[in-house]
């Protein structure tokens, strides 16, 4: 029986990459001048923290993040925005969560939406991943077109693969 995998990896080089390139932009931007900022990835909690030292600031900082992290094609859809906190003397932080491998929730949701479809394939949970088999190639062939419909508004980064005859 025919079968594919959905995942959500993340390649963690370049999104180490993409944070460095952002803070050599952020070194080199007029509008920074005086502006203490910083962008940490923690790699083992999958989180990358946002600091700025004016609130106002942080979005444009947030805006040269997602701009270094798309050129490098690490889809927006894996971060998970946390809430703005205060810092010492005036600064504001905020930590980004990166998701990395599909949740057990997040999963459950992806099994409704191929239920949903109404096409002839089962999909079980694997770990950090989503199994889906069905009788032939033209039915996977359909549930990925439906689930790539659908990642918007499921909020997960999909990535197709270890395709099985």
């Amino acid at each position: 029986m025919p079968s594919f995998d959905i995942s959500s990896e993340m390649d963690w080089q370049e999104v180490d990459n993409a944070i460095n390139q952002a803070g050599k932009e952020l070194s080199q931007r007029f509008d920074f001048k005086g502006v203490k900022s910083e962008i940490k990835l923690d790699q083992k909690a999958k989180t990358i923290t946002l600091w700025c030292s004016e609130e106002g600031k942080l979005d444009s900082l947030n805006d040269i993040l997602q701009n270094k992290l798309v050129k490098r094609g690490i889809s927006l859809l894996s971060l998970d925005y946390g809430t703005l906190e205060s810092a010492f003397g005036g600064s504001v932080r905020q930590v980004v969560t990166l998701q990395a491998g599909i949740s057990k929730e997040k999963a459950k949701e992806i099994i409704a939406a191929l239920k949903e479809s109404r096409l002839k394939v089962q999909a079980q949970i694997q770990d950090e991943q989503v199994r889906v088999t069905g009788k032939n190639r033209d039915d996977l062939q359909s549930a990925i077109a439906v689930l790539k419909e659908k990642q918007d508004g499921l909020k997960v980064p999909m990535q197709f693969g270890n395709f099985r005859e």
